[in-house]
């Protein structure tokens, strides 16, 4: 596959330090480069290949154990020493790469030859180096190497910072889960819930996302320049190469790849699989700009304090200002991620006839799209951190809401037949400021046994929740 980005090499030319924070175009590689450091090594074009030279070695050393008189199986020496080109793998061998593709043009071929030239003085591997890479095409290469990194930067990445969200919420909604607190559908005040209930809803919704993220599949395809082994039965066409590519694929590394076979493609694997993956992350996110928006109505309504941190300002001429900015930076990214994963998840499975080059470039950003992601999840778990809960104003504000009360005491109208029950608390609270007094009177005035009335006198705003606690609880 050539490199698609015109003077690349040539960037790499200079000196690696010349880059710093201050002066790269992405602000993932530049003000937040510390806190995306974890993804670094996966997503990176390091990372890629790094993966790369992991395919190809996990190949040389599979079609070793093939069977074929022209290739014996290698010395015990030979692997461990080229399990060490993977296992320590450097940005100086990263470089080099690089340098040779300045000639190639090419970035699999510059892969392939760097591998050679570690054979050099080494006999038994010069002796068959013309086994690297050998009967592939570069998509054998790149879309195990993709799917690679996606299982690195998913499974020790995302995830984990994606479970310590969900963590820091299932904490949140059973410290919570007995807080009363005031619904607003519409805007509009409405049937009381807890702080914990709510925040369970999102616990809830998150632990699905999360399973689907998980749960995808990660694919790879050796078979070829358009899918049908064409060049390994050229050399042996009697050998059963879909069952030998199938092992190295699904045999766990560092044997093989650990990833999934996929029998059919073109020359790309379709990809559909990365579809799957970024529409179930970008799910996830949508849940997590809902909550940004709620945490940030709360903390404007007052329902949450932020702790103070010395030396931070919150506004540059209004001193009293505690911005709710992680939460506001969690959106932001959230939704950035998101429209660069949607892309990629409707770009990518699309391919003119057996192979065009749209999806390389492309497939570059994937770094970018969960590096938004993840950024986005250490700023709200930041902003979590900082929350602290306001219970005299979650208090306040039900004891000026006793309109919510007529759910109640209609439906108990409703039970014992009394007509007209909605119409007659629709004409009492609608519109009107009601008082615990108004709502009493009527109480008295209604013809439902003694034990009801007093059942309903009884109720406040605050104790009015439902099942909010228990479900809050069992998140």
């Amino acid at each position: 596959m050539r490199s698609n980005t015109p003077g690349l090499a040539a960037a790499h030319s200079s000196a690696p330090g010349m880059l710093s924070p201050i002066s790269a175009l992405s602000p993932l590689d530049g003000r937040y480069a510390n806190r995306l450091a974890p993804l670094r090594p996966f997503m990176s074009e390091q990372g890629y290949m790094h993966r790369r030279v992991q395919v190809e070695i996990a190949w040389f050393i599979a079609l070793s154990d093939a069977g074929f008189d022209e290739f014996q199986p290698l010395s015990p020496g030979a692997r461990t020493y080229l399990m060490g080109l993977v296992k320590n793998f450097s940005e100086t061998d990263g470089l080099a790469i690089k340098e040779i593709e300045k000639t190639t043009n090419h970035d699999v071929k510059a892969v392939e030859y760097w591998i050679k030239s570690k054979f050099d003085a080494r006999p038994e591997l010069e002796k068959a180096a013309e086994f690297v890479h050998f009967a592939c095409t570069s998509e054998d290469i790149n879309n195990t190497s993709h799917a690679l990194q996606l299982k690195g930067g998913r499974d020790a990445v995302l995830l984990p910072a994606l479970d310590a969200l969900v963590n820091k919420l299932r904490e949140m909604a059973h410290a919570f889960a007995a807080v009363p607190m005031l619904s607003r559908t519409h805007g509009q005040t409405a049937s009381p819930t807890t702080v914990g209930k709510e925040i369970a809803n999102v616990v809830v919704r998150l632990a699905a996302a999360r399973e689907k993220i998980a749960g995808v599949k990660l694919l790879g395809k050796m078979n070829g320049a358009v899918g049908n082994y064409n060049a390994h039965l050229s050399a042996w066409p009697d050998f059963d190469w879909e069952a030998f590519c199938r092992r190295v694929i699904e045999t766990p590394e560092p044997l093989g790849l650990g990833l999934a076979f996929q029998p059919y493609s073109i020359q790309i694997e379709p990809h559909d699989y990365m579809a799957e993956l970024f529409d179930a992350v970008a799910r996830t996110n949508t849940i997590l700009i809902d909550l940004s928006r709620d945490i940030w109505g709360y903390v404007s309504v007052g329902y949450f304090k932020q702790r103070l941190k010395a030396g931070e300002i919150g506004s540059s001429t209004m001193p009293h200002k505690v911005n709710p900015i992680d939460f506001e930076n969690a959106e932001g990214n959230l939704g950035l991620a998101n429209a660069l994963l949607r892309h990629l998840s409707e770009k990518l499975p699309i391919s003119r006839w057996q192979r065009d080059l749209t999806d390389s470039t492309v497939l570059r950003n994937m770094g970018v799209a969960l590096g938004y992601a993840v950024l986005a999840y250490h700023s709200l778990m930041t902003g979590l951190n900082k929350l602290e809960l306001n219970e005299e104003e979650l208090a306040a504000d039900l004891d000026g809401s006793w309109e919510v009360l007529a759910e109640p005491i209609q439906t108990v109208m409703r039970r014992f037949g009394v007509a007209g029950a909605y119409e007659k608390l629709k004409e009492v609270t609608r519109g009107k400021t009601v008082t615990p007094e108004a709502l009493h009177s009527l109480i008295r005035s209604l013809e439902i046994p003694d034990a009801e009335k007093d059942r309903l006198l009884a109720l406040t705003p605050g104790g009015y929740t439902g099942m909010a606690e228990v479900l809050a609880r069992r998140a």
